[in-house]
């Protein structure tokens, strides 16, 4: 679950749930792949996660999960924009989503 909310109720979200933050991409070109898009983003931080998938809505589209490790670092990704990776420009959305347990735990 991916949470797009304005930075002033991020927060008052985390006095509740401990949160991962990352972002959102979506535009990007075919040829990434997810240790492009993480190398890529590694300027503003380290990445926890990175995860490309197909939009359910076109077989075309791809849209990307990368996670930091820290608030502050999701921050100056998205700041940094825009962001043209492999030539594109791609859409890049700041959110957040409540930690889960790992499996097992």
């Amino acid at each position: 679950m991916f949470i797009k909310l304005p930075k002033k109720y991020v927060a008052g979200l985390s006095l509740y749930y401990a949160l991962d933050h990352g972002l959102f991409i979506t535009g990007l070109n075919p040829n990434v792949s997810e240790s492009h898009l993480a190398k890529y983003f590694t300027e503003w931080g380290c990445i926890t996660m990175c995860k490309i998938r197909n939009s359910p809505s076109s077989s075309k589209d791809r849209l990307a999960y990368v996670r930091f490790s820290k608030e502050d670092e999701a921050d100056q990704a998205d700041w940094a924009g825009p962001h043209f990776i492999f030539g594109e420009e791609c859409k890049v959305i700041r959110i957040v989503s409540p930690k889960m347990e790992p499996e097992g735990s």
